[in-house]
């Protein structure tokens, strides 16, 4: 797969380069982005956040695209959306924001954007979205993205502080457009 760039009105969805590691490790280290998008056990130190950054930019197996969000106007890092489990026409849509970014829009229309480059270049035919159902905020994002309410799943992750919570499922279908 190759890498692209997304534009959406005042965003710039773009591959993850090595100088947006201090960020990352900003971002992962925010208590709201450790809780909702658990990483590992151990420190996120520059190390970390270097491999990190390296692992989402790397899309060779053809099984993830994952993308940096950021101002189309300066670069800064907004948030993070990708896609992951890419595989016989469907996957999975996670993404987080910076703390200043939050209550902007900018993770749904993240998420609408590489939807849409989902459905039209990669011609997936289903793309899930899951939240724990403690976290209100994701299910504001699926709902608005256009991602339909498909039910819970009990138990079904576990998140960053260790406890196992159940999921909203949502989904969007290529047809659905």
């Amino acid at each position: 797969m190759e890498h692209v760039e997304l534009a959406v009105a005042d965003l710039l969805l773009r591959p993850w380069r090595d100088a947006d590691a201090p960020a990352v490790r900003g971002a992962l280290r925010d208590p709201a982005i450790a809780q909702w998008n658990p990483q590992s056990a151990g420190p996120v130190d520059d190390e970390y956040a270097l491999l990190w950054v390296r692992r989402r930019a790397d899309w060779s197996a053809g099984d993830h695209a994952s993308l940096a969000v950021t101002a189309a106007d300066g670069g800064d890092l907004l948030g993070s959306v990708s896609l992951h489990h890419i595989h016989h026409g469907d996957a999975s849509i996670g993404y987080w924001t910076m703390p200043s970014a939050r209550g902007r829009g900018v993770a749904v229309r993240a998420v609408v954007r590489l939807t849409e480059w989902a459905f039209t270049d990669l011609r997936l035919h289903r793309v899930e979205l899951c939240h724990a159902v403690a976290n209100p905020a994701s299910c504001r994002v699926a709902d608005r993205a256009g991602y339909a309410a498909e039910g819970t799943l009990r138990e079904s992750y576990q998140y960053g502080d260790g406890r196992r919570y159940d999921e909203h499922l949502h989904a969007r279908l290529a047809t659905d457009r």
